[in-house]
């Protein structure tokens, strides 16, 4: 039997990872919040030692980026501490760890793609309190793959799909376009981190580090947004006129990245995983998420 810990089974990789089909004889232990308090990095120690875990599957984290500039204590103990925490029970335990992180730990300034290589410098709390995981996790020792990611959406959790699904009945709405990323199904990450998971498991030799999974197109903000709401158009839907805006019409709290497109280039080459195919996982999780509010309505 292989034992594997996921961290944040309520949230959109967590438990896309639930949902997943795992080889026979794998067991999945998917903590809910009262089990395991990821603020309390000394109880992730001891859940960690006392749970015979063959690996370590990190997707919890403190996401309310805007929040979190007012919570800094919280999402540092959440984002900082806890995978610091992991990792050095992984590294005691010989026991690969992977873990979720962000494109926010990225100012945003550069032209084109970020690779794992570029210097980070995050703007805002959440970005900081991510980055300090990412550092936490390389310096232990302990073999692991720090997984990147972007824009992330599902059916699951609350997100920018469900976000504009939710306003889609306005007559008139306006979306930030001159900020720059590449959206990710959740499934599609969770599929990633399975893949990365099973190959670390399988294999002690295979590379540890940092590594970049995201959307195969970059877009904006108003971008995205204009494919949901055709998607919902196509469906019959009412949708709204989308006027493009600058970031500083709408201001908020945390900074984000003027562009967060990540290249994805060295995840394909060492693990052989393609990025996400956006559009066409933006169809399914918009036909997911209409069909589940046509059921409710019948």
């Amino acid at each position: 039997m292989t034992r594997i810990l996921i961290t944040g089974g309520t949230g959109q990789v967590g438990g896309s990872l639930a949902k997943l089909d795992w080889p026979e004889g794998t067991e999945l232990v998917l903590p809910s919040r009262s089990e395991l308090d990821l603020s309390n990095a000394d109880q992730i120690s001891s859940f960690v030692r006392a749970g015979g875990f063959d690996a370590i599957i990190s997707s919890g984290a403190y996401t309310a980026v805007d929040k979190a500039e007012d919570d800094l204590l919280t999402a540092f103990k959440v984002n900082g501490l806890a995978p610091a925490a992991f990792a050095e029970a992984a590294k005691e335990l010989d026991i690969p760890l992977v873990h979720i992180s962000t494109d926010y730990v990225f100012d945003g300034a550069k032209t084109g793609r970020y690779v794992e290589t570029d210097p980070i410098d995050p703007q805002g709390v959440y970005g900081a309190s991510k980055a300090a995981g990412e550092l936490a996790i390389q310096s232990s020792g302990c073999r692991h793959v720090i997984l990147r990611t972007a824009w992330v959406f599902s059916a699951i959790g609350a997100n920018f799909v469900k976000t504009m699904i939710r306003l889609a009945d306005r007559p008139e709405l306006t979306v930030v376009d001159d900020q720059t990323g590449c959206p990710t199904a959740a499934p599609d990450i969770a599929r990633a981190a399975q893949a990365i998971v099973l190959c670390l498991l399988g294999d002690k030799t295979a590379r540890s580090g940092v590594y970049h999974y995201c959307g195969d197109e970059a877009v904006t903000w108003f971008g995205f947004a204009s494919e949901i709401f055709r998607l919902l158009e196509a469906r019959g839907q009412a949708v709204p006129a989308v006027a493009p805006i600058p970031t500083k019409d709408y201001p908020t709290p945390a900074k984000r990245p003027a562009n967060s497109a990540l290249d994805t280039s060295r995840l394909t080459q060492d693990f052989g995983i393609e990025p996400c195919q956006w559009r066409a996982a933006l169809a399914s999780t918009v036909e997911e998420l209409m069909g589940d509010k046509q059921e409710g309505l019948s």
